[in-house]
């Protein structure tokens, strides 16, 4: 049996199937594109929940493994050479499981693949620093500033990543073509989140961006999207 016990993560979240990959993680939407890929991959794989509410990402275990105290971050016991890699960025992770599993969810050709990471760097650096300002501003504590500039800056950004996002859709089934790759399961779990957590689609006039909810829908409708969604399980209400 592989041991993990050097991660001193490990102590605050044992191991109960150490030969899979550990993820480390929430349903928020950087943690879902790692649990959908998991599911899509077949990869084995076994989940602990990160609470923000108890501060677990600021923990000295936590930290031990991702010193920038964010989720998603995973440890594969399996990794190159056959010893243990742990690994954080959501980003990052999605290229090592996607080559971990023999390159599935990626093009093959290589310009292609190269084009599947452009959009996948879209996301990292424009779809989710964006669409998060706007939950700020539109759902949680910003809500209440009086000053309404920063929420509408955010807001008309967020509008015209999603411009671009149509654009590309408009004759293909998937952002690459008609090939679902990480770049989808990157960039939808935040337009998901936009529209239906943060409840900001009529601020940034989803309506205008038809494409863009016909591929959500896509996206939702696949099973390994769906179970991804809510893994780790969020807690049952008492």
């Amino acid at each position: 049996m592989t041991d993990l016990s050097a991660f001193a993560i490990t102590k605050k979240w044992p191991a109960r199937h150490p030969d899979r990959i550990q993820l480390y993680s929430l349903p928020t939407p950087n943690g879902v594109k790692v649990s959908i890929m998991l599911e899509e991959t077949g990869l084995p794989y076994e989940a602990h929940r990160v609470s923000f509410d108890s501060g677990d990402q600021r923990s000295p275990e936590f930290r031990s493994l991702n010193p920038n105290q964010k989720i998603p971050a995973i440890i594969d016991p399996n990794g190159p050479g056959g010893r243990p890699l742990p690994l954080w960025e959501s980003g990052a992770i999605l290229l090592y499981l996607s080559d971990k599993a023999g390159g599935t969810l990626m093009p093959r050709d290589p310009a292609q693949r190269w084009q599947a990471i452009q959009w996948l760097m879209f996301q990292m650096s424009g779809i989710g620093p964006m669409f998060g300002q706007v939950g700020f501003f539109h759902k949680f504590a910003g809500k209440d500033y009086e000053d309404k500039r920063p929420r509408d800056r955010y807001v008309a950004e967020s509008a015209r990543l999603l411009a671009v996002l149509e654009q590309q859709l408009a004759d293909r089934a998937w952002i690459m073509g008609d090939e679902f790759t990480i770049a989808d399961i990157a960039t939808f779990p935040w337009v998901n989140n936009l529209v239906n957590f943060y409840g900001a689609g009529e601020l940034v006039r989803i309506a205008e961006f038809p494409h863009v909810t016909r591929v959500l829908g896509s996206f939702k409708a696949r099973p390994a999207v769906m179970r991804g969604l809510n893994i780790p399980p969020r807690p049952v209400p008492a």
